[in-house]
């Protein structure tokens, strides 16, 4: 993939194997630099980015993506402005259209507009009128393309591969983006087997599943938790989104939920990932274990960020 193709990040489908690899080596990278406290180098192989602008546009809440995309940018020596509440601390509350706020953030001369929506779709429209790159952090239902590259990072990071597995998806994959996003890259490699595990009202919508098949991607879908747990080698697990309108009973919810008992079942190398926030669907009680891999899976989110504006903004 060329630069000239990036201009915008909408969707996961834009990211081919070859981009990929090269996120993960500079993330890699970037992740050394940063344990060994070595700003200066990080300054260094970024210079055409200092002095540059974020501006982060939040709709909706978050903690990880807006604060790992603000580090990000301020390690690699970029000026940022954020809101994390634009959908009520900004003209938004006014009446004021997307992309008549797009259109004026651009006169401030950003270099870039990293934006959460709560709206499907809004990152594409954002993008029709915006002189500068739009990277999209979440638009409602739809996609997280950010989340899903930091996933497959995680889980080649942990595996050492992304071909030949089988990944279980679960929870509220009708309502999820995140599961989405991985999907649609987890299709472009080989031999990949994904389970989708949720409550039949739920389950993952037909498009994603659709897509799969054209893909040739051996897909199940099940409204059980897998009680074959040899054979997983990725635990994908997902809250329930209330706030989309997603509502089940408490019971149905725990019947999709980790339990100690359940991890006690599964190989060694299976690893436990989860977007995070969690609620019930992964206690705490699971947090020491060594599968247990969502924190890292957080952490992750910064190096690849900070990767993706440097190829986005040319400095890479």
């Amino acid at each position: 993939m060329e630069n000239s193709a990036l201009r915008h990040v909408i969707e996961a489908q834009q990211f081919d194997l070859d981009f990929m690899e090269r996120m993960f080596e500079e993330a890699d990278k970037l992740r050394r630099q940063v344990e060994s406290r070595n700003c200066s180098d990080i300054l260094n192989t970024s210079r055409e980015l200092q002095g540059k602008g974020m501006f982060a546009l939040f709709y909706e809440p978050s903690t990880r993506t807006r604060f790992s995309f603000v580090d990000a940018a301020q390690r690699l020596g970029m000026r940022v402005c954020w809101t994390e509440n634009a959908k009520e601390f900004s003209s938004a509350i006014k009446g004021e259209t997307l992309e008549d706020t797009i259109r004026v953030l651009c006169e401030y001369f950003p270099d870039v507009i990293v934006m959460r929506h709560h709206e499907t779709g809004a990152a594409e429209r954002a993008a029709k009128v915006s002189s500068v790159p739009i990277i999209n952090a979440g638009d409602g239902k739809g996609q997280h393309p950010t989340q899903a590259l930091l996933d497959i990072y995680t889980i080649k990071q942990c595996l050492g591969r992304v071909d030949d597995i089988t990944v279980m998806m679960v929870g509220d994959l009708a309502n999820g983006r995140t599961v989405r996003s991985l999907a649609y890259l987890l299709a472009k490699y080989k031999n990949v087997r994904i389970i989708f595990s949720s409550p039949e009202e739920l389950a993952m919508k037909d498009d994603i599943l659709q897509y799969l098949e054209r893909k040739n991607v051996v897909v199940e879908v099940v409204n059980y938790f897998w009680p074959n747990y040899e054979d997983i080698d990725v635990i994908y697990e997902t809250r329930i989104q209330k706030e989309r309108g997603s509502t089940i009973s408490e019971e149905e919810a725990k019947r999709f939920s980790l339990t100690p008992e359940k991890v006690k079942g599964l190989k060694p190398s299976t690893i436990i990932m989860h977007p995070l926030p969690r609620n019930d669907e992964v206690p705490t009680e699971i947090d020491s274990n060594p599968q247990a891999k969502y924190f890292r899976q957080a952490g992750n989110g910064m190096f690849i960020r900070m990767a993706l504006l440097k190829w986005v903004l040319h400095s890479l």
